[in-house]
Formats: C-alpha cells, structure tokens, sequence
C-alpha cells in the first residue's frame, strides 16, 4: 500500500492559485471523509498551509490511477475549473516519503487529527519527525534562516529605521502572527493591538504579548495610530481593500503604514499599493527574501538530503515497502 502525495506549494504556484485550493481547518474532516469514500483511498492526511496545500495517502490503486483520481478530487474539492499548467505536482514512493520528510524538516508543527490515517502514514509522519530533530540537531541547516518574522522585522526597520515607539496591530491571533508579533516587540515595537473574531482568543493572546485586545469589527478604528499590521485570517475574502482603507489614509498625515498579509487566501487586497505611504507584503514576498537565505545554505541542504534519502529507504525497508538488501 504506497504512499503518495499531490500537492501546490510557493514553489509551484503563486498566492492567486494557492489561495484558491487553501482548505479551512473546520471543513478538513469532511473533506477528507468525502475522499476516503473512495475504498482505494485507504488513509488521508491534508496538509493546508499558508505555503502548501497537499494530500499525503496510503492507496491500493497503482500512482498513474492514484494520481488521476487525487487530483480530480482535489480540483472538484476546491471547484477550480481554470487550466493548470505545472501548478500541481505527484509523488510516488519514494519520492513521496522524502517530500514528507522535507516538509517536516520546515515545520514546528504537523497535525494528525480527524482519525483518518493508519499504521502506515502514521508511521511516516512519526518517521518525518524524528528526521527533522536529528537534521536540526546535527546539521547548521537553521542558521541564518529567514522566519515570516524576522522578514517582517527586516521589512519594518528599512521602512521605518527603528521600530522603538511603533504601534502594531494584529488581526487574526494565529501561531505565525504571533510570532511576528513578538519578533517586532522583540526589536523595539512599543505596543500590540490584537484583533480577532473571537474576542476570548484576542484577550490571550493580548495578555501574553502585553497588548491589548479590541473586537474584530472595531480595528479599522484603530488605523490612525498604527504604523504596523499583521493579519492572518481565514477570512474567504479580503477584510482590507483600497475603499476601507483610502479615508483612513487621509486622518494619517502622510505617515508610513507597512501592511504584512500572511493569510491565505490574502486578507488585503492588492489595489491598496497605489495609496501613498502604503507598503503591503503578501506571504510570497516574504517567502521570495527568506529565499535568498536559503541560497547561501546550499551545502547544508546537501547535508540535509543525504540524511532525508537514507531515512526514507530505511522506512520503506521497515514497512516492507522496498525488500532490505542483501
């Protein structure tokens, strides 16, 4: 029962795409009840980021099949009927299992939930763990890297020289605003506003960033003051566009606003560059500078791979998948 994976991620697709495929968390399980309907479908996990959205599955159909009906399911799931030229990739095994192995390798963290996999993705998703700690422990892979963060931070200081005395907001109180959140605090950010549909989540997290907490139909009140937004929704359409945000402009007396969208789909319409003193980056602009990082760690990359390509073929081996060799 192989493995494989079908999938768009920034590194085949642009946001306009992704956005269009990203899976909301409270759909997954019946997303993934609907493909398992499919009796060759035998385990599902999706994995929907703001980077990738991907199907990892433990089929009894042969890849050419497995694939022909995953991404039929995929494309009817998220009701795309535009051509796809490139934008959606296979793996078989594997190719698959050293994709896992990578993915995990740049994630803090992987969820297994809604009860739809079994002792064989189970096991590789274990397996793609144990290689990202061993890769992080004994390789110099994470030095000098670039989190959404610290691209933020690194945008802000260039736009504003120090960020001591900045307000900024945050609209949406998941894991990587969070973080962003704390990385400008981190270099100086005065204060935080935290944003959020719901208003508990807003006040925890206000408290832990010792911010205050507003509710979600009060923040564009609060754009006067703010020099710095963070949002990251899962709203299905933009919460900002250029007829919000233009009078809000006018009360700012030609200060500098930096808008940092990492929702997917994207929070801020992207009309809202041609206002003045406005600066908005989406989640593939910070991938595109986080990038450039990466090109300056190519040998460890290839420490990296040594590593992934000879933990998959010993899992393939312990699964039986491949036979151990003589």
């Amino acid at each position: 029962m192989p493995i494989v994976v079908i999938g768009l991620s920034h590194h085949t697709s642009p946001i306009e795409v992704r956005e269009r495929f990203a899976f909301a968390e409270a759909k997954i399980p019946d997303v993934l009840q609907q493909l398992r309907s499919n009796q060759a479908m035998r385990e599902a996990v999706i994995l929907s980021t703001c980077n990738r959205v991907e199907l990892y599955v433990a089929t009894d159909e042969a890849d050419p099949a497995a694939f022909a009906t995953l991404r039929d399911f995929l494309t009817e799931s998220c009701a795309y009927r535009e051509p796809l030229n490139g934008e959606i990739y296979t793996l078989g095994e594997p190719h698959s299992i050293e994709h896992l192995f990578r993915v995990a390798c740049g994630l803090d963290y992987l969820a297994l939930q809604h009860k739809h996999t079994g002792s064989r993705l189970n096991k590789a998703f274990q397996r793609a763990f144990n290689v990202a700690k061993q890769i992080r422990t004994e390789t110099n892979i994470q030095r000098g890297s670039v989190s959404v963060g610290s691209v933020a931070v690194e945008l802000a200081e260039k736009i504003f020289e120090s960020l001591r005395d900045r307000q900024v907001m945050v609209i949406g109180a998941g894991d990587t605003s969070e973080k962003t959140a704390r990385a400008l605090l981190s270099r100086g950010a005065q204060s935080i506003i935290v944003s959020n549909r719901s208003y508990e989540r807003a006040e925890a997290l206000a408290r832990e960033l010792d911010g205050r907490a507003i509710h979600f139909d009060k923040w564009a009140k609060e754009f006067e003051s703010i020099d710095i937004v963070i949002s990251s929704t899962a709203a299905p359409h933009y919460i900002l566009d250029r007829t919000k945000l233009e009078p809000i402009i006018k009360l700012r007396k030609n200060r500098p606003l930096l808008l940092v969208d990492i929702a997917v789909p994207r929070d801020i319409e992207p009309e809202v560059v041609g206002l003045k003193n406005i600066f908005l980056y989406n989640i593939d602009d910070l991938k595109a500078i986080a990038d450039e990082c990466l090109k300056r760690r190519q040998k460890e990359v290839l420490r990296c791979e040594a590593v992934i390509q000879e933990k998959a073929k010993d899992l393939l081996v312990i699964t039986g998948a491949t036979p151990a060799p003589s």
